[in-house]
């Protein structure tokens, strides 16, 4: 019973968190940073939304923090979209904050070869240095409908509506395409999760 109540509470730093991060926001339209923040702000978070980019002070006329360290307040979540050499460094600065749930969207790691699956394995390694969980890495992202929560960081132009049904999938592309249909059908979900490499969280975890 303990353990499943420390992997509940894992997981609910993912899908219900109070605060996030959204490292690599951006201002350009198009960019995938963009659209996240984007997707968070219209879906009306019901937390914090902390935007993370060293080359910006202000997203979305937003206050934007050079680094996660930067930010004064506690961070539950943060949500990764950076080039893959700096996802390392990203990720030891959140385990430094005290982050406890990282979806790393950035790509390049086991599926384009060797050399991306040793970096996957230095990510893996990270996050275990400080405890933290992971969704991805090369995943789309999260969601949770639940009213009290109203999570949306998936980067795909989708209005998430209400359901009671939950949706897990490996491929981006097949994920896309079912939450295409199931908004023309008007089909609900109460949570969405892109799990991409399954580098640490799998969808074993998430069907507990």
């Amino acid at each position: 019973m303990a353990e499943k109540t420390r992997r509940r509470r894992e997981l609910d730093y993912l899908f219900r968190p109070r605060s996030i991060a959204l490292i690599g926001a951006s201002r350009q339209r198009g960019h995938i940073g963009r659209a996240l923040l984007d997707n968070l702000l219209h879906y009306e978070f019901n937390g914090k939304v902390f935007p993370v980019n060293p080359k910006a002070s202000v997203v979305q006329c937003m206050k934007c923090f050079p680094t996660v360290l930067d930010i004064p307040d506690p961070v539950d979540l943060a949500i990764v979209v950076v080039p893959k050499e700096h996802v390392i460094d990203v990720v030891d600065q959140c385990g430094k904050k005290g982050v406890k749930g990282l979806v790393v969207i950035s790509a390049g790691f086991k599926e384009t070869g060797p050399r991306g699956a040793e970096l996957e394995h230095q990510l893996v390694r990270k996050i275990g240095e400080y405890g933290m969980r992971m969704i991805g890495p090369n995943c789309m992202g999260i969601f949770n409908t639940h009213p009290d929560v109203r999570l949306h960081a998936v980067f795909v132009p989708y209005k998430p509506i209400h359901g009671r049904m939950g949706f897990m999938t490996q491929s981006g592309g097949l994920g896309a395409t079912i939450l295409a249909y199931a908004q023309d059908l008007r089909i609900g979900f109460s949570m969405f999760a892109s799990v991409g490499n399954k580098a640490d969280i799998t969808g074993n975890d998430l069907t507990e």
